[in-house]
């Protein structure tokens, strides 16, 4: 819901609110947060609360350290599982810099801008993202190991799901946090999850992203758990993708048709678009060298293709009628950060319709078993985090959405990340120890 700063005073008060978070993201996603008491707010949404950005991955050096934390009221949540007396609340907030100037890597205001220049358009974008994660055992002391909670199967149900209670409460407390998740299951690998939530606008979908993975993790621990959104936890089973359903309204209508009836023009180069530049934004879309494990295996992608209903391809268009027909985006995992992913995913479908872009032929193979003749004229996805960052480095589309600086913060760091990889001996204690714990 909109609420305004007064409203929000007005709930806190009438609401035995006591705490308030204050989160928001490094540039690669990781979710921070400054913890306030309530009687604190007002200042907040007045002048902020500041923070020491240097000791934050990617944002500024040591000597324009400060930056400060404006919470946006319309992000007004309450944490169900911290109940009164004492309730808590959060919001996620806007980054600005002392003189009261948004600060320029903020990659949520990143994608409100992207959202402004496809609503001047005249379109209102629509994303439901779908998120795979493992459950694995803890050990006595509370740590996690790689055993998995269960040996299930896609869509298995109880002995063989031990998962059923936890993704039941998962979805309870969302729908109490006001997310409504649409359906849930166990998916192919050992442990390994899956819930839907419903197509929201790409703010809200990126914070409700963001807001659900926070959940599981809380729920897993609760529960005795612990929840992995590694892109790849292990290295010899199906890998956790985030699929990302997009879809375009204009004048209140869907633009994306079902296969009967044909794409309408706009939605066929928006599509286009998003091929176009799907090499060049892999870097933000797959963000680990531990994501690059997954291409081409367990109905993760591996070319830039697309077609109707194929899952070997990297965006298709599910069977639908109606208001659900839309795109699905295969490759992104939930190691992203939603807000630049989505951002620049939008922008590259809305540079395919400002150019006319032209929808390449469908590709209406397997591409998991395709002989190598069928596959020789397809672009290939990157190998490597090293080669995506190569890509991104050198296209001048990224720059143009995120802006040179930040990219230039980004593949610093990442580029360290992947000589480490290709120096190490063994790259499944590297994964364990740089990510498993982390993400």
């Amino acid at each position: 819901m909109n609420y305004t700063a007064s409203e929000v005073l007005d709930f806190v008060n009438e609401n035995d609110v006591r705490f308030v978070w204050l989160n928001f993201c490094d540039i690669f996603g990781n979710q921070k947060r400054i913890s306030i008491m309530a009687d604190e707010l007002k200042s907040a949404f007045e002048t902020g609360v500041s923070f020491d950005a240097h000791a934050v991955k990617g944002f500024t050096d040591v000597v324009n350290s400060d930056l400060f934390l404006y919470p946006d009221p319309a992000t007004l949540m309450v944490m169900s599982w911290r109940p009164g007396p004492g309730r808590v609340i959060r919001f996620y907030c806007d980054i600005k810099n002392p003189d009261g100037t948004v600060y320029a890597h903020d990659t949520r205001n990143i994608l409100k801008k992207i959202i402004q220049r496809c609503e001047n358009l005249g379109y209102v974008c629509k994303i439901g993202p779908e998120c795979e994660f493992y459950l694995f055992k803890t050990d006595q002391e509370g740590e996690p190991t790689d055993t998995p909670l269960d040996k299930g199967g896609y869509l298995d149900i109880y002995p063989l799901d031990l998962g059923g209670d936890i993704r039941r409460e998962i979805c309870l407390t969302l729908e109490e946090m006001g997310i409504k998740p649409e359906t849930s299951h166990h998916e192919q690998g050992p442990g390994q999850n899956e819930i839907d939530f419903r197509f929201s606008d790409a703010l809200t979908s990126a914070d409700n992203l963001q807001t659900f993975k926070t959940v599981v993790k809380t729920v897993a621990a609760r529960n005795g758990l612990f929840a992995s959104f590694m892109p790849k936890p292990l290295i010899n089973l199906p890998g956790s993708g985030l699929h990302v359903n997009l879809s375009l309204a204009k004048n209140g209508l869907n633009i994306f048709k079902n296969e009967n009836d044909g794409h309408s023009p706009e939605a066929e180069c928006f599509i286009a678009g998003v091929l176009n530049r799907a090499s060049e934004i892999t870097a933000f879309l797959n963000p680990l060298a531990n994501s690059y494990e997954r291409f081409g295996k367990y109905e993760a992608p591996a070319y830039v293709s697309w077609s109707p209903q194929n899952r070997s391809q990297l965006v298709r268009i599910p069977a639908a009628i109606g208001e659900r027909v839309r795109m699905e985006l295969r490759s992104p995992d939930p190691a992203m950060n939603p807000y630049l992913g989505f951002a620049l995913i939008i922008a590259a479908g809305l540079e395919g319709m400002e150019k006319g872009l032209s929808l390449p032929e469908a590709s209406q193979i397997d591409l998991f078993t395709a002989d190598e003749s069928l596959t020789k004229n397809l672009t290939p996805l990157p190998k490597s985090l090293e080669e995506a960052i190569e890509l991104a480095e050198n296209s001048e589309f990224v720059k143009s959405v995120i802006g040179e600086e930040l990219l230039n913060r980004y593949s610093i760091l990442k580029r360290k990340e992947a000589k480490d990889f290709t120096a190490t001996s063994n790259k499944v204690e590297f994964y364990k120890k740089e990510y498993f714990c982390f993400i």
